[in-house]
């Protein structure tokens, strides 16, 4: 293909893609003279462009858009039609266009049907439009009449072209010939540069970066070597070509959103719907390769949100919303990833239709769709032929295509996640690579074999063993590993590839990959961890490429072939039979319900008797063991200095004495400037279970007894000691002048009479009910509340329901409530917000459950005020 044509299909379909974006922002801002003279210049360039290589019929389609358009700036109405028809003729163009790029000739035809419509639309505002043969000038309205000896802008176009240009000058001998007085800097700060030669570009970087991990492998193994100094100096300068080269590659994601302002606009009127689109972070950018794999995806999401999200005009006045929906894409970086968020403020996804479409396909039982919560449900639609629409349209059919979309994100190595909430809208979150050429990889081994894992998606590390810290644990059946209080749930890499012994498929001991997949997160366990590399990704064979595991294969330094495994196909082997992502929940959610269940930790220790006591171990911070001579007496109270300071040392009973020497046990618990240390004979043990707390009588300091281990242990009220050791702690020193009353709701007496003394020490009269009926009951009797404190997870009636009943009471309707629960996810805080709360707080957090308390205090104070 010749140069200049090449050029001319290159720039004339970039002009393209503005003109209808821009045609669709002027239908919407109809006075924006800039909109329409960026319009205008870019159209009458293309005509330009088509005389000058002798494209006639181009070139009439061209002019009798520049003639209509002309219109708009003598003051024709902008209206839809008008529009279409221009962004029909911009069809028309493109369709020349592909055929002039396929044959490098226009194709034979007329365009007189469309000209002849453009031209009608023109002269109904100003009569005759002027004949194409008195000059490629658009024709204009002028403001005033012209004067004598002023001439049009056609005469002077047509005077412009008929007189010679000048003659190249003389330039004499040893004469330097400057070039124009343009500025170089500004002219020739890019070029065009074929893509065929950036990607072999590219793929020699490629080469180089596989060549300089083998040399670095080499210089590995000798601990003295002249090369090491050159060698590094190479991989230093690798790394930057490489850098630069994808540099090259990068382009802003606006450039796939061009169409989609027109795509939107057509979508509008097809459907009978007001939607407006909304673009943030267009100027983002990301790898060429992975743009192009985004414009599909895009494209069937905006068309689903558009035909089936967004309702319809009256529907929308009648749920209370304006008749103009929105349709919002925002793009950023975020952590070495770009996150494309896509939504809507339509009606949400129908929870119902989708659990009765799940039961119908047999996916998963109704017990176990039940269990689930909203948020893993919505995720169904992304299996194949889930659709909550009742019939599927030519536009779309929500669900329908869903798994094509999330297949496409999978294949560059993203992930897509949904949130819905019915009648608000719903939001897609696409988390993509920045690029799919090289990438730092973990190298692990299975069974002797290596193999590479993406670097991003991985989070972190973990040795186990057994009898370990760290410890691969099973509830019921399912291998977990609990890790800083979470149970995340496992999976074996010798299993999923069925290589080895298969009695040896799930060992004990090796180390955890800890892994991110969309929302979830869960770990691999694999036999041994190498270091991260940099590797260039190569495509797999036909013959493999339906095994999901893989991603593709690389070389190593050392010249090892090896497979890339996919993170995506990973969480898939969780449990194909119920399809991918859905499957990792379902098992991530067992996990979840297995640490909410209702297991407390207690820790065991001796203090003046043989007899057990015990202290919830969340309420600890730390267990130490100081020589006694470092306890010393202040007035009539033991101390010892403690991390700069002098913390007070309680003893749990009168039978309780000071050790004559070595070693003194204490328990500190802390919280803010505060510290107090319970003195105690021997720390017994660490204890996990469900105990039924039975409430003591009135001994001071003890909350009640429980049956720990076949013996019965008495459970420490450790609220009861605070004051003790300072009158302040937790505001007890400063009082209201009038005690304001919470009712603290909590199914567990255990809880209840732990948070109950601490309440009080801070300053409040407490009323404990153990269920929402009882509270309810209270508030109906006449009982009044300054502020309700409970807990979510309760039979019955749970959390939830009772604040949607307070709020159904006229004396409740009003006052604050805070949530207790011991699963702070956004999800529960998300439904704690809707529910109506005040605030939300951590089940053992009573610093925090403090310090939420006084908040809504003072905000009431200040609303009486």
């Amino acid at each position: 293909m010749d140069e200049l044509l090449r050029d001319f299909l290159t720039e004339t379909h970039e002009s393209l893609d503005t003109v209808d974006s821009e045609l669709v922002r002027f239908e919407q801002e109809p006075n924006n003279a800039e909109i329409l003279a960026n319009i205008f210049r870019l159209v009458h360039t293309i005509k330009g462009t088509c005389g000058f290589l002798n494209l006639p019929r181009l070139a009439a389609l061209a002019h009798a858009a520049e003639n209509l358009m002309s219109q708009f700036r003598a003051g024709l109405a902008v209206t839809p039609d008008a529009v279409s028809l221009v962004l029909e003729t911009l069809d028309r163009i493109k369709a020349v266009l592909d055929a002039l790029e396929a044959h490098q000739a226009e194709p034979a035809g007329t365009d007189d049907d469309l000209i002849a419509r453009l031209d009608a639309m023109a002269q109904s505002a100003t009569g005759p439009a002027p004949s194409s043969e008195t000059g490629t000038l658009v024709y204009q309205v002028l403001e005033r009449p012209l004067k004598p000896g002023e001439a049009t802008l056609d005469e002077l176009e047509r005077a412009f072209r008929e007189t010679p240009g000048p003659a190249a000058a003389k330039v004499s001998p040893g004469t330097v010939q400057t070039p124009d007085r343009h500025d170089p800097k500004v002219a020739n700060q890019s070029i065009r540069v074929n893509v065929d030669t950036l990607e072999h570009l590219m793929n020699m970087v490629s080469e180089l970066v596989l060549t300089r991990n083998q040399l670095m492998e080499l210089a590995r193994r000798q601990a003295e070597t002249t090369f090491k100094q050159p060698l590094q100096r190479l991989s230093h300068v690798t790394a930057e070509l490489q850098e630069s080269v994808m540099k090259t590659r990068m382009q802003p994601i606006g450039n796939a959103w061009q169409k989609l302002p027109r795509l939107m606009r057509d979508l509008s009127a097809e459907l009978g719907k007001d939607i407006e689109i909304e673009m943030q972070g267009a100027e983002t950018e990301l790898d060429r390769q992975i743009l192009d794999m985004l414009r599909d995806p895009l494209t069937h999401m905006l068309r689903n949100s558009a035909d089936h999200g967004i309702e319809t005009a009256e529907e929308r006045r009648a749920c209370g919303k304006p008749a103009r929906a929105t349709i919002r894409l925002c793009a950023r970086h975020e952590g070495g990833h770009i996150i494309i968020e896509v939504s809507d403020d339509g009606r949400g996804l129908d929870i119902r239709k989708i659990r009765d479409r799940v039961l119908a396909s047999g996916l998963v039982s109704e017990a176990d769709l039940d269990k689930m919560p909203d948020v893993q449900v919505q995720r169904f639609i992304f299996l194949p032929g889930m659709s909550t629409a009742e019939t599927v349209t030519a536009i779309s059919g929500r669900g329908v295509g869903m798994d094509v979309v999330q297949s496409n994100i999978d294949k560059i190595g993203g992930t897509i996640d949904v949130k819905s909430v019915p009648g608000q809208g719903t939001v897609f979150t696409i988390r993509i690579p920045l690029t799919l050429a090289i990438v730092s990889a973990l190298i692990v081994e299975a069974a002797g074999d290596r193999f590479a894992i993406p670097q991003v998606a991985v989070m972190e590390l973990v040795r186990v063993r057994a009898q370990a810290e760290h410890r691969i644990e099973r509830i019921k059946d399912a291998p977990v590993l609990r890790l800083r209080n979470k149970l995340l749930p496992l999976t074996f890499l010798r299993k999923i590839l069925k290589i080895g012994e298969p009695d040896q498929y799930e060992t004990e001991q090796g180390f955890v990959v800890i892994m991110q997949v969309g929302p979830e997160t869960f770990g691999m366990v694999v036999d041994r961890v190498f270091h991260t590399e940099e590797i260039v990704v190569k495509p797999l064979a036909s013959k493999l490429r339906h095994i999901q595991i893989f991603s593709g294969n690389t070389i190593l330094g050392d010249g090892a072939v090896i497979m890339i495994l996919d993170p995506n196909g990973i969480a898939a082997s969780f449990g194909s039979l119920r399809g991918g992502r859905v499957a990792l929940e379902s098992a991530a959610d067992t996990v979840k319900q297995a640490a909410e269940s209702n297991k407390t930790a207690l820790l065991i220790f001796r203090a003046g008797s043989n007899a057990p006591r015990a202290v919830p171990l969340s309420l600890v911070t730390r267990l130490e063991e100081i020589d006694v001579a470092r306890i010393e007496m202040t007035g009539e109270r033991h101390v010892v200095q403690y991390r700069g300071r002098l913390m007070p040392v309680i003893f749990p009973g009168a039978c309780v004495r000071l050790k004559e020497s070595g070693s003194q046990p204490l328990l500190v618990f802390s919280e803010g400037s505060h510290a107090m240390a319970l003195a105690v004979d021997q720390i017994v043990d660490i204890v996990e279970g469900e105990f039924e707390i039975e409430v003591s009588d009135d001994r001071p300091g003890i909350l009640g007894s429980a049956i720990v281990k076949g013996e019965a242990t008495d459970i420490v009220d450790v609220g009861h000691y605070l004051p003790i050791a300072h009158a302040d702690w937790l505001g007890g020193g400063r009082r209201h002048p009038t005690r304001q009353h919470v009712l603290l709701v909590d199914d567990s007496a255990f809880f209840r009479n732990m948070l109950s003394p601490v309440l009080r020490a801070a300053g409040f009269a407490v009323t404990a009910a153990s269920s929402g009926h009882e509270a309810i009951g209270l508030i109906r009797s006449g009982r009044a509340f300054d502020l309700v404190v409970t807990d979510l997870e309760m039979p019955g009636m749970d959390g939830i329901a009772l604040a949607r009943a307070l709020r159904a009471e006229s004396t409740t309707a009003h006052v604050p409530m805070i949530a207790l629960s011991s699963m702070a996810t956004p999800e529960t805080i998300a439904r704690v917000r809707r529910a109506g709360f005040h605030d939300f707080v951590a089940k053992f957090d009573r610093q925090g459950l403090i310090a939420a308390i006084k908040e809504q205090s003072g905000a009431m104070t200040e609303r009486a005020a």
